[in-house]
């Protein structure tokens, strides 16, 4: 369960190390019974939360302040209204708070420093074991000498991702989660504060295995990425919408494997496209090497176009320090 959206308790490490005011962000009341959902339809999807809080004072019912106390119950998914029990039953308090604005401020914070320095920022989404890490090491291989490319590796525990990608010759910072389900912008901040990748660069920021939390959590990226196995169902698009509704680009990964298991890619596709339409599709095997053309064509064509932004913003910053310095001479008498 994570620390942002609800689901578990953190303890949130960068490099080994703890994150600043990351328990701030993630509150979370720890000793409480575990939410359960009592009224789905309360508040926008994504943008606000109810939850009811029961208390217990002392083993005297008392209802407690929601400006005072709401910081010790367990922040739900997004969009849905959950209980949090503490012994013996109180009063009922609905709270509606905006979950996500906190870390939608971080985002943007993020987003622009990736748009001021021209860096490509990709976030990879998958359930566990789809091959990111493996496709990750692939990609770095491939395009070495050719790009810039730094790598934010996200799991609950272990540094093994990130030890796997500096074996295949690019930097990485592992991001561990404890129990969270997610990487969250401030997490991303940091990570990225440790890496510090080149101007013009290639930023992967391979997420916790997860196909639920991380579709909520905008990290600042140009992109979502999803990776699809053929080794999961291809109903997976049906049961998991919100994820492959947030993805630009979805990978169909292990596809030497078609032979073997009874994944229907075409199956897979139609059903991703009925959730988004504008999807872009690439089957892959980072094992063989298949389609993995594609998505290389794709990651450059990223670059170029986030570096051609940023060039097209220095002109347009140094044409009006022209106008301005135009405008001060004549005014001046100069």
């Amino acid at each position: 369960m994570c620390t942002t959206c609800g689901c578990g308790a953190g303890e949130t490490r960068v490099a080994g190390k703890a994150v600043p005011g990351q328990e701030d962000i993630q509150q979370f009341a720890r000793g409480h019974a575990p939410p359960r959902p009592i009224d789905e339809g309360a508040g926008p999807a994504h943008r606000r939360m109810s939850y009811v809080a029961l208390a217990a004072d002392g083993g005297r019912n008392a209802q407690r302040s929601a400006a005072g106390h709401a910081h010790q119950h367990a922040h739900p998914h997004a969009g849905e209204a959950v209980a949090a029990e503490a012994g013996t039953p109180s009063r009922m308090l609905r709270i509606e708070r905006d979950i996500l604005a906190r870390n939608n401020a971080y985002a943007a914070q993020n987003r622009r420093r990736f748009e001021d320095h021209g860096i490509f920022a990709v976030n990879l989404l998958s359930s566990p074991g789809s091959g990111k890490t493996s496709l990750l090491c692939r990609t770095i291989a491939a395009l070495n000498g050719k790009l810039s490319i730094a790598v934010i590796e996200g799991d609950q525990q272990t540094s093994h991702d990130a030890d796997r990608i500096r074996a295949s010759g690019a930097p990485a910072v592992q991001v561990n989660t404890g129990k969270g389900c997610h990487l969250d912008a401030h997490m991303v901040g940091h990570a990225v504060d440790e890496l510090a990748p080149a101007d013009d660069s290639l930023l992967l920021i391979e997420n916790v295995g997860n196909l639920v939390c991380p579709a909520a959590f905008d990290l600042g990226e140009a992109h979502k990425v999803l990776i699809l196995s053929v080794t999961e169902g291809d109903d997976k698009p049906l049961k998991y919408s919100a994820i492959f509704a947030a993805a630009s680009l979805m990978l169909v990964n292990k596809v030497d494997l078609l032979p073997y298991v009874s994944f229907d890619s075409e199956r897979a596709i139609a059903y991703a496209r009925q959730i988004n339409p504008a999807l872009q599709v690439i089957e892959v095997s980072a094992t063989t090497g298949e389609g993995v053309e594609q998505w290389l064509a794709w990651l450059s064509a990223g670059c170029k176009a986030r570096q051609e932004k940023k060039e097209g913003a220095m002109a347009t910053l140094r044409r009006r320090i022209v106008e301005l310095e135009t405008q001060l001479s004549a005014a001046s008498g100069g």
